[in-house]
């Protein structure tokens, strides 16, 4: 497989992964309530929570997606680590709280930045 196809594979996986981090954390400001268990309601605790993720996880999308969009392969590898730790917590958080859905997809998605940026690194 030749460089080229790798970095797009990279590319297209890493900018879905971005676009539902950022847009999940755009949603959760929007919609607290949205990331709750049924019966669980809207506290302080929850809405900082959700103001919290944003402020991470938006910033960090947008700059995986204007390295992806400029082609800055080299600057990716690190940026994607740090993304990939950050879902690492965002997992840990769902394991936690018993959550399997925020634990599989976190850890998912944690996987793909984290093997991209090996690759990236390595190659």
């Amino acid at each position: 497989m030749s460089i080229a196809t790798v970095h797009m594979v990279i590319g297209l996986f890493n900018a879905l992964v971005a676009l539902v981090s950022g847009v999940s954390a755009a949603v959760g400001v929007a919609r607290p309530a949205v990331g709750l268990a049924a019966g669980e309601s809207v506290t302080s605790g929850v809405v900082l929570y959700a103001r919290a993720y944003a402020v991470r996880a938006v910033p960090l999308s947008v700059v995986v997606l204007a390295l992806l969009a400029a082609g800055s392969w080299s600057s990716l590898g690190p940026v994607l680590i740090v993304a990939g730790l950050a879902q690492l917590g965002d997992a840990a958080i769902g394991a936690a709280r018993r959550d399997t859905g925020m634990l599989i997809t976190a850890g998912a998605l944690a996987a793909v930045h984290l093997v991209s940026a090996q690759w990236l690194l390595t190659h």
